[in-house]
């Protein structure tokens, strides 16, 4: 099985100029756990939403709650986003890209092929294949006791 059999298709992307609050807002309406930071069609880093709960100061929204830490909202992708970012081919095996997460550390991959984003392939995007494949497996196993 290839990276572009599972990989999603729909990235959300952005500049290195978006904001830690505008971010978050894609994160919350768009239920998205990664954005591709892109300009110029190339790729440049990531962003998850465990790097935003880092970032973001723990007193917004509560009685200790700073101008300063209003202001982080404001801090630019660029200065906190993921850079040394590897990407995958859609045509590479899904196996390799999903052992590379495991090695690296890291939840995704953007996918690039001739130099475009063209998709992203997450741990989640391999659970859900795992779980169909053993589901597979099992209605296949089940089959074949009862041919038996």
């Amino acid at each position: 099985m290839q990276v572009g059999e599972i990989m999603t298709t729909d990235v959300v992307t952005v500049s290195m100029d978006h904001t830690l609050r505008e971010v978050s807002e894609i994160f919350e309406l768009e239920g998205f756990h990664h954005v591709v930071v892109v300009e110029n069609d190339h790729v440049l880093g990531v962003v998850s939403d465990r790097d935003v709960l880092k970032t973001v100061s723990p007193f917004i929204g509560k009685l200790a709650e700073r101008a300063t830490d209003l202001n982080s909202l404001e801090r630019p992708v660029h200065q906190w986003m993921t850079r040394d970012v590897m990407s995958v081919d859609p045509d590479e095996s899904a196996a390799w890209a999903a052992r590379m997460m495991l090695r690296r550390g890291v939840s995704c991959l953007p996918v690039i092929q001739d130099d475009k984003l063209v998709g992203i392939v997450t741990l989640r995007d391999v659970a859900f294949t795992a779980i169909e494949l053993l589901e597979a497996a099992a209605d296949d196993e089940n089959a074949l006791g009862e041919a038996a």
